[in-house]
């Protein structure tokens, strides 16, 4: 009798409900138990999953790896799909195998690698991948000449964290002066050039930023999936064009994210994210872990999470090759269960007991979702 799959997903984004209910609607027909935890006690993960905890606050990054290394351990943890404190819990990889556990991440060298975004962009140039102008700039001097500087050239500048991931804290920058129609329709990501110079002059400490020209469309993210002996084994374009989503195997896309993914061992889920400088893709980012999209590729006829948990389990699915591609599609929200009740954020020290699992769901919450998913 072929046993019970146990997986574990921690503080994720809620758009991977749509990764949970592909893992338990896996072509294996295999049974998948799903544990999840997070920050959050109305995050609909929470509610999606079969047992689910609520994490503690204010734990350091190695206090953090023995809170998830008793979770693998009280909760029979096949595979950890770890996000918050990827980096540290990896270094640990051999602890959670002795415990019985998987991790479905990349190694630790991998990750370090793509945490900084200057390294990254200097690595990935180092094996031929195109990448786009960037300045890394600290203080309100160095922003200006960066962005004199690509304004020069034509370009209209941006800045994002030299780490980060989701988009948080990209801004275009802009001269014109701050007025009611920044006030008018929705927010933008555009920001006064005077506003930001003089916050940087106001802050006690540097920040650390990536000033490069804003890119233009489409961006392409491949979703890679790729084995412990580095080969990929599935590679699928999703693009995005305004509101328009659609689905590319061309290779001006996959052959550079095939070779960052294999060149630098991004073992199992990645997602690596290219936009046009000119008429040249240059990468944008690189995720070393699942997008929040990945379920999309059910458009597909292919079920990624699944692919993955046997990677990480040692069942090699072989070489996925989608059946089809998907129709062009949109995102729209929807209603997603919550839990029965909410409660507050619970702080807690290194050292005291772990809190209770949440129990059943009945609210609901909007979860972004792609248009006419298949049930795979």
């Amino acid at each position: 009798m072929v046993s019970r799959v146990r997986v574990w997903l921690n503080r994720t984004y809620a758009e991977n409900v749509f990764f949970m209910d592909q893992l338990r609607r896996n072509p294996s027909d295999r049974a998948v138990d799903i544990h999840a935890t997070h920050g959050d006690a109305d995050s609909p993960v929470l509610a999606a999953a079969d047992t689910a905890d609520l994490e503690p606050e204010g734990l350091s990054p190695a206090g953090y790896v023995e809170y998830a290394l008793d979770q693998c351990r009280r909760r029979g943890i096949d595979v950890f799909v770890p996000r918050l404190h990827q980096s540290a819990i990896v270094a640990h990889r051999a602890d959670f195998a002795a415990a019985g556990t998987a991790l479905l991440a990349p190694p630790p060298e991998a990750v370090a690698v793509f945490h900084d975004k200057v390294i990254a962009y200097e690595a990935v140039q180092a094996i031929g991948v195109p990448v786009p102008p960037w300045r890394r700039v600290r203080t309100a001097e160095e922003l200006v000449a960066a962005v004199d500087e690509l304004e020069a050239d034509g370009h209209r500048a941006c800045f994002k964290p030299a780490s980060g991931a989701g988009g948080v804290g990209f801004r275009v920058i802009t001269r014109s002066p701050f007025s009611l129609s920044q006030l008018s329709g929705f927010p933008t990501p555009y920001v006064q050039l005077d506003m930001v110079v003089e916050a940087l002059k106001q802050a006690e400490e540097q920040v650390d930023w990536l000033v490069m020209p804003r890119l233009e469309q489409p961006e392409v993210s491949v979703d890679c999936l790729t084995g412990p002996d580095n080969r990929i084994r599935l590679s699928i374009g999703r693009t995005k064009n305004g509101r328009r989503r659609g689905f590319t195997l061309q290779e001006q896309w996959l052959e550079p994210a095939r070779r960052i993914a294999e060149g630098f061992g991004l073992h199992y889920l990645s997602n690596i994210q290219f936009r046009m400088f000119g008429d040249v893709p240059v990468l944008m980012d690189v995720n070393t872990r699942p997008a929040g999209g990945l379920h999309q590729l059910s458009l597909c006829g292919v079920n990624a999470p699944w692919a993955a948990v046997q990677l990480a389990l040692g069942e090699d699915p072989g070489e996925i090759v989608p059946p089809f591609l998907g129709q062009d599609y949109a995102i729209v929200s929807g209603p997603r269960q919550l839990r029965a009740v909410s409660f507050p954020q619970h702080r807690v020290e290194e050292t005291e007991p772990l809190p209770a699992a949440v129990p059943a769901p009945v609210d609901s919450v909007e979860v972004g979702q792609a248009a006419q998913a298949l049930p795979l």
